[in-house]
């Protein structure tokens, strides 16, 4: 896989990492084998404690000893620590060896209830240390802890009063998949996107020091986040700011989704290195530290700078490269940890909250995904987002339908096009397989780029690969191209690039709610001057879409497509699509009276409705738009003139393809008649997580609800009831 890594390459392996030390300051069960551990630790120990000879300790790897046992039998769990635990609060009085048996009770907890209602099961398994931790030394929702993205929350959840209700997760009425600062007092921001946490962990550390507060605020991110341009943007400012702020970095290998393709486990983009070795939390350094700034500051400021750089220096050379790293941005770095070590844990952040004026500080830990479940550990995407399974075996109870994802006919299709022209390039943000362009890595491994989860630069580098003649699709949910727009204005389209953007998840996506509902990219795509926009009514559709993309080489391009299965279409053979006219659509089903204009796939809903009105005696005409930008001007006057009732219709916000029509018709005298015009979009508000049907039902688009709008605008009010709304 072709891939930049922006840390990588920035880490030496040390050989203190490669030839592994253990601190037996901390780790009894390191010092001999009379000693066993009845623990297991896969990640790094390194922690200075006060009476230690040395100031900092060395560290490995300790993988040996006995493993706690965890039952994952398919019955609820036993968790008797757990039981007693309602708020937060109730933690802070338990001891290690409870807190640890507490954690592996989450653990316990976590798979029997993700294996009943589906959603993210690694992540949470991940950071169940990590969670006890933060809320035995912590005290929320006075002390701020947010989550960066935010799936691995479970255990947040559970922890703060919402154990009963994690059956309800991710389902209609229900706990969201994300923190949601109206769902508890102790969500301290709202997640769903990569990489804010540092950013928002820094307005509130700057808002309690204006008001002269003094709780703490930790932002929780992960290495995978760390790749994105925001977090590195926040601690450059942390660091210039310096209020007080601790930034737990979990460094698990993996981004926020599975980094795996066709052929098993790969590599991050952006991993951190597992070189930094070296924990720096002593008392009499940071004293020293912070008393040589003081003088330095009296004695004006190029001295003070001086000192700056040579203490920076120091704890380079102490600390190994990635401390420099963080040091230079001005952050006080601590680790790395073992993020799987309560004892650890606990003792990092007491010292740290102790400090009275630490400024930002980032305390490196080090987890493993999916820790303490076997099928998760050994499962190439880690079993990050899951569907219903059985606890023993891991085996997912996925039902494999008669159709695939219009996911997967995007990637059969493309990899169609790259098969015939070698200059087709594909860029996914660390959504290989959520783009479905593992496919397509696996044909053209050296066509495909990983940048990383990082939208802005994924589109300004296909506008440079675009500069030299080739030919880039960009594969982006709907939802993360917002991360990237000024790119999409400023790099592709003002410069009429011929960038493709195939925006995966348009519309409605269920579980995962409004943070990742494609609802503004038709409103957003189709005001660009030289975009040509597009949605397909079904998957035979998005595969002449692919093909129509790739003939446009002469300005940018889109095409918006939803979650889900394709109807069962007839598929082009070999999945290699017939380019469109550009700007043309089609009329699916002659009638009159009423004419349906759809855009994208709820063209589907117009032909069901068409069928509920036949039985009610109206005559309908279904239209396919096809295009939302270059509008099929021919094919509107048509229908407003040839019919009683036009209605125009999208899975998408206010201001897209109805606002272009209604703009159209207006300009042309069409709205001057006696035409009835309608729009049918989704409602000027967020939509909540739940079944997409129900979500559909919620925004008033199902088939039922088209009848009822016809009914209404012909007459026909006496009959709605009939279609059962």
């Amino acid at each position: 896989m072709a891939s930049s890594s922006a840390l990588k390459g920035m880490f030496m392996m040390s050989p203190l990492a490669k030839e592994g030390y253990a601190s037996s300051l901390l780790n009894p069960s390191a010092n001999a084998a009379a000693q066993p551990s009845k623990r297991k630790f896969t990640g790094i120990v390194a922690v200075a404690k006060e009476n230690a000879a040395n100031e900092t300790a060395q560290i490995k790897r300790v993988i040996g000893g006995p493993s706690t046992v965890l039952r994952y039998t398919g019955e609820k769990p036993v968790t008797p620590i757990l039981d007693t635990i309602n708020e937060p609060i109730h933690m802070t009085s338990l001891g290690v060896e409870e807190l640890e048996r507490l954690a592996d009770e989450l653990r316990e907890e976590i798979v029997y209830t993700v294996s009943k209602t589906g959603g993210h099961l690694s992540s949470n398994l991940g950071v169940a240390e990590l969670t006890v931790s933060l809320h035995h030394v912590f005290n929320t929702p006075e002390d701020k802890i947010i989550w960066d993205v935010g799936h691995q929350s479970y255990p947040h959840k559970i922890l703060t009063g919402r154990r009963s209700k994690m059956g309800t997760i991710r389902q209609t009425g229900g706990l969201a998949g994300f923190p949601k600062r109206d769902e508890s007092k102790h969500d301290a921001f709202g997640a769903g996107h990569s990489s804010t946490s540092i950013s928002a962990g820094l307005g509130m550390a700057v808002g309690r020091d204006l008001l002269g507060k003094d709780n703490h605020v930790i932002a929780v991110i992960g290495d995978g986040a760390m790749t994105a341009g925001q977090a590195y943007e926040a601690m450059n400012n942390a660091g210039c700011v310096e209020s007080n702020l601790i930034i737990v970095l979990n460094d698990n290998r993996q981004v926020s989704l599975p980094t795996a393709n066709l052929d098993g486990p790969c590599p991050p983009v952006g991993a951190l290195s597992r070189s930094l070795t070296r924990l720096q939390t002593s008392r009499k350094f940071r004293q020293l530290r912070e008393v040589v700034k003081g003088v330095t500051k009296n004695l004006g400021e190029q001295t003070h700078e001086v000192a700056a750089k040579m203490d920076s220096y120091m704890r380079g050379m102490m600390g190994g490269q990635g401390a420099s790293m963080f040091e230079e941005l001005g952050l006080y770095y601590v680790g790395p940890v073992d993020g799987h070590n309560v004892e650890d844990l606990v003792y990092v952040f007491n010292k740290i909250k102790s400090m009275p004026n630490p400024g930002p500080v980032l305390v490196h830990i080090v987890t493993e995904k999916g820790k303490g479940y076997p099928p998760a550990e050994i499962a190439d995407d880690k079993m990050h987002g899951v569907v219903k399974f059985d606890t023993q075996s891991g085996k997912q109870l996925k039902t494999k339908g008669k159709t695939v994802s219009y996911t997967q006919y995007f990637a059969d299709a493309l990899v169609a096009e790259a098969e015939r022209d070698d200059k087709i390039v594909a860029i996914h943000a660390a959504m290989g397989g959520g783009t479905g362009l593992n496919t397509f890595e696996n044909k053209f491994p050296k066509r495909c780029f990983d940048v990383g989860i990082a939208e802005q630069h994924a589109v300004t580098f296909a506008a440079g690969l675009a500069t030299e003649g080739l030919k880039p699709f960009c594969a982006i949910y709907s939802s993360f191209l917002q991360r990237g727009y000024d790119q999409v204005v400023h790099d592709v389209d003002l410069q009429k690039l011929p960038v493709r953007f195939a925006l995966d998840r348009a519309g409605l996506v269920g579980a995962d709610g409004p943070t990742h509902c494609g609802a503004f990219d038709t409103t957003f795509m189709a005001c660009l001057p030289n975009m040509v926009v597009m949605a397909p009514s079904d998957e035979s559709e998005l595969m002449h879409m692919v093909a129509t993309a790739a003939a446009i080489d002469d300005r940018p391009s889109c095409f918006r497509y939803p979650r889900g299965n394709g109807i069962g279409s007839l598929l082009p053979p070999n999945n290699k699509g017939t380019p469109l006219e550009v700007g043309r659509g089609r009329i699916l089903k002659q009638g009159s009276r009423v004419a349906l204009l759809g855009y994208g796939t709820i063209v589907q809903s117009c032909l069901a409705a068409s069928e509920l009105l036949k039985e009610l005696g109206i005559s309908v005409t279904v239209a396919d738009a096809r295009f939302c930008k270059p509008l099929d001007g021919r094919l509107i006057r048509q229908l407003a003139k040839e019919h009683e009732v036009l209605i125009t219709l999208e899975e998408g916000s206010v201001g897209g393809f109805s606002s272009h029509v209604a703009h159209y018709m207006a300009l042309n005298g069409l709205l001057d008649g006696n035409l009835k015009w309608r729009a049918m979009t989704l409602p000027d508000r967020y939509i909540e997580h739940g079944d997409q049907t129900y979500q559909i039902e919620e925004a008033g688009l199902a088939p039922k609800h088209i009848a009822a709008q016809v009914l209404s605008l012909t007459g026909n009010k006496e009959s709605v009831h009939l279609i059962n709304v």
